[in-house]
């Protein structure tokens, strides 16, 4: 299993939320590209961006601080938020972006993803952020009629690398992993599943591997790792075991 520390953008800033609010957020390091080297450091592989007012604004909004973190860092990095387009994809892989995930576009353009799948292999992930059953768009500021079963079949055979499944219920609250929404997705999908929103620690790491059925190939690292709930040498020893 893949563990990816996340690190949320807003006005410039490393900050976390609380399911999603953003007049929640709390900032954990004013300085993205420092925080983007302690997770290095520490021996994680990858790295969760998301641009959250770019979520909300429909485009690049926090463009310096990524591409900050993608200079200070050499393991890969995964991004989201605000990103729309063939063009806002084309221009973040050639940038550095190692996976472009794709939240509001794969609901409200979903060939576009396919087309972008196509073009870009293995560097195309699908966002899945669920409140209440149903999947959120927009930086979760809309819900569809959407599930997230349903939404996750729509890429079935379309090539994309990952499902970032969200638990919007849970995120930032450290309430602990609903095991269920994520296993579902991983059992209906041949697509790999990297779940997010609720860590509370180590154990549910534990917990998400012992699951029955499709393994959960990664998780996101959010509040409880920042807050040091969670350390990362015993949650990359948890993930690898």
């Amino acid at each position: 299993m893949i563990l990816y520390p996340a690190i949320d953008l807003k006005d410039g800033q490393c900050v976390r939320v609380v399911r999603g609010d953003m007049s929640t957020a709390t900032v954990f390091n004013a300085d993205p590209a420092a925080q983007a080297r302690t997770w290095a450091q520490a021996g994680f592989d990858w790295l969760h961006v998301v641009d959250l007012d770019g979520s909300i604004a429909g485009r690049a909004v926090n463009d310096a601080a990524v591409k900050a973190i993608l200079a200070a860092v050499s393991i890969p990095v995964q991004l989201g938020g605000g990103v729309r387009t063939l063009k806002d994809i084309e221009g973040w892989i050639e940038t550095g972006v190692s996976r472009v995930i794709l939240g509001t576009a794969a609901v409200r353009s979903p060939e576009m993803v396919r087309r972008a799948a196509a073009r870009w292999p293995e560097q195309i992930a699908v966002s899945v952020d669920v409140r209440a059953g149903r999947v959120a768009i927009e930086g979760w500021t809309e819900e569809t009629e959407l599930d997230a079963r349903t939404l996750a079949r729509r890429f079935e055979d379309a090539g994309v690398a990952a499902l970032i499944v969200t638990d919007i219920d849970r995120d930032g609250a450290q309430q602990g992993f609903n095991i269920e929404v994520f296993g579902a997705v991983a059992d209906e999908v041949g697509i790999p599943v990297i779940a997010a929103g609720g860590l509370a620690s180590v154990e549910d790491v534990k917990r998400l591997k012992a699951r029955g059925g499709t393994p959960v190939a990664g998780a996101v690292l959010g509040r409880a790792l920042y807050a040091g709930a969670i350390a990362p040498p015993e949650a990359l020893a948890a993930a690898r075991c």
